[in-house]
């Protein structure tokens, strides 16, 4: 038996409605959505509002017509961040940022000249609101910060981060990549302006999907212009939502399967969901723990942090752990820097990288127990 251990970077196993809903379009329908009148088309309309509603809703908030698609988190990411930062503006973010958020920023360092405040955080990840308040400078545009560490797992407080940022009228945008789906997330209680989320990770739908929620009235640059499939005389970008940051024909198949996936979450509850994985995450810690010569990087409290535990076993490469994990185990873990460098920075293992685990809803406690009994065969020898 396969055991997959790898949601972090995405969920492998699906609800079965997902892909039933993907091929049931693509059979049944397969047409666009926004270029026809036709009866087809008009109903591939309908299935795209539906899901914007309900990713709306998921997230509590009421103006679908502000949730822009995108094909994952990166470009999502990429839209806001090159959207809004202009010549000479200042960032604050984590210490912690994937390189969907930091490479994006080095690049607009080089091209537009923007400075970035990296604010540190302690070693299990968590960063303090108030260093956030003391980075703040006259040109800060933007507040970026992770909701959850892809390498330590660790919960952010977007909250008190949110209040720092609307004392100041600076837009904060939050990455949901781990998070969206698997933890409960309200944009307005939790003070979002901009949250970046991905279909193909915790919320249970098929790679391509994505997008990025504006609950904020600046403005943002699109990052691509072309057909919008109305106003087609005019010859520059609507500029209103979502046409405005939406171009080109959409992923009508793979936001029918998202929607469906959607449809599973609300069924199953937020909140069933989380407890599970933090029940997952609360006996893998504890059995980790068990192993000898084992380190355990991040908050070791199923409170503080989602479903990603990184660690290292002593004297032992991470690749050819993972490796053996998968030839001789049939377990599927992530070894690496996890494209996050700037958090293996943080916990002293840049040069060396980690095994990580990312525990889905659908794992179960005995295969949890039988990684344990092979990493303790591999610590051993």
């Amino acid at each position: 038996m396969q055991i997959y251990l790898d949601n972090a970077a995405t969920s492998m196993i699906k609800p079965e409605s997902v892909p039933k809903s993907i091929y049931e379009f693509m059979i049944n329908n397969g047409t666009t959505s926004g270029r026809g009148s036709y009866k087809k088309a008009i109903q591939s309309d309908r299935l795209i509002y539906e899901t914007r509603k309900s990713i709306a809703s998921l997230f509590n908030f009421d103006n679908p017509k502000n949730v822009i698609f995108t094909s994952n988190i990166t470009e999502s990411l990429n839209l806001a961040i090159k959207g809004i930062l202009n010549e000479g503006d200042h960032v604050i973010t984590s210490s912690l940022e994937h390189n969907a958020v930091w490479r994006c920023l080095k690049t607009l360092e080089r091209d537009r000249n923007i400075s970035i405040s990296k604010v540190k955080a302690n070693k299990e990840g968590l960063s303090n609101p108030e260093d956030i308040e003391n980075a703040i400078q006259e040109n800060t545009k933007l507040i970026i910060f992770n909701h959850a560490s892809n390498v330590l797992g660790t919960l952010q407080p977007i909250k008190e981060i949110g209040n720092v940022a609307r004392k100041y009228k600076i837009p904060f945008l939050v990455d949901t990549a781990q998070t969206a789906g698997a933890y409960p997330i309200d944009i307005q209680n939790d003070n979002i302006d901009l949250l970046a989320f991905t279909g193909h990770k915790c919320l249970l739908g098929p790679m391509g999907t994505g997008g990025l929620i504006i609950n904020w009235d600046g403005n943002i640059n699109p990052l691509k212009s072309g057909g919008t499939g109305g106003d087609s005389a005019y010859e520059y970008q609507p500029n209103y939502y979502p046409n405005k940051l939406e171009t080109g024909t959409l992923n009508v198949s793979g936001l029918v399967g998202l929607g469906e996936a959607i449809k599973f979450i609300n069924k199953e509850g937020i909140k069933n969901i989380h407890n599970k994985e933090k029940e997952l995450i609360e006996y893998t810690l504890k059995n980790l723990n068990n192993i000898d010569n084992i380190e355990i990087y991040g908050p070791k409290d199923s409170e503080k942090i989602i479903g990603v535990i990184s660690f290292n076993i002593k004297d032992k490469i991470p690749e050819e752990v993972a490796y053996e994990l998968d030839t001789k185990y049939s377990i599927m873990v992530r070894s690496g820097l996890h494209c996050s460098p700037n958090a293996h920075e943080l916990i002293g293992t840049k040069s060396r990288g980690t095994i990580r685990i990312g525990i889905g809803y659908f794992n179960e406690k005995d295969e949890i127990d039988t990684l344990i009994k092979a990493l303790k065969e591999i610590s051993k020898n």
